[in-house]
């Protein structure tokens, strides 16, 4: 493992993973820029750390946006894509609408802002995109058609990706979690168990993350899947 200093954009930096992910790579020392839909929500200046406000549901304001942080921060050379939610139900349980921003948010605008970046981190020296997925990503589930959907979709493009990106410098990575216990699961009727062996926390992730960022020149890490040691399922009342 080699200690590089980075400059890492992370996505849904205000909360859960995101905000994991953020906190562990500002402790060691990296420069990071979080995106939030409202940067109030930090609420402790860090001298690492530069806020941008973006909503990832909508889909026009992603191309401004990457191109201004590429204007102010140069140096970018990573981007982890933490922004993402859930929502579960049988399809005729959705509206269109529904199914429209879920699959935005989760896929769509992690292959807007892609795009957007992509030119500029294949002239860096090295560089890393790194997606969280989800175990919903490997197997489809009752009552996780369109969520389900969503991260398999981010599976293959990353796959695919990660092909396109062969002979670059960029290096592309998946990490697909199983539950983990963060407020994602706070609007959702059901939840991990709440024994630690139960549930992996948002510091897992964020370890996977380092590791892949710290990876040596030669070594690419394609896909980490994360699960608790016992995976338990608790419906709310």
């Amino acid at each position: 493992m080699h200690t590089i200093k980075r400059t890492v954009l992370v996505t849904g930096a205000s909360s859960g993973i995101g905000r994991a992910i953020a906190r562990q790579l500002l402790a060691q020392g990296h420069r990071v820029i979080g995106t939030s839909r409202d940067c109030r929500r930090f609420n402790h200046a860090h001298p690492g750390f530069s806020c941008v406000e973006l909503d990832m549901s909508l889909l026009n304001g992603i191309p401004p946006v990457a191109k201004q942080l590429q204007i102010d921060f140069p140096e970018l050379d990573a981007v982890v894509f933490a922004a993402g939610y859930g929502q579960f139900g049988s399809l005729e349980q959705f509206s269109f609408a529904q199914i429209e921003n879920l699959l935005t948010v989760n896929f769509t605008a992690q292959a807007f802002l892609t795009r957007a970046l992509l030119p500029k981190l294949k002239q860096q020296a090295r560089s890393n995109l790194v997606y969280i997925g989800s175990e919903a990503a490997l197997k489809g589930s009752r009552n996780g058609t369109v969520y389900c959907a969503s991260k398999f979709a981010l599976r293959g493009f990353t796959q695919a990706l990660r092909d396109e990106c062969g002979k670059s410098p960029v290096r592309v990575s998946l990490i697909n979690p199983g539950m983990v216990d963060t407020a994602f699961f706070d609007a959702l009727s059901f939840a991990p168990g709440k024994q630690p062996s139960q549930a992996l926390q948002a510091e897992d992730v964020a370890d996977a993350v380092s590791y892949i960022l710290q990876a040596g020149p030669n070594c690419v890490i394609d896909e980490i899947n994360l699960n608790p040691p016992n995976k338990v399922i608790e419906f709310k009342k």
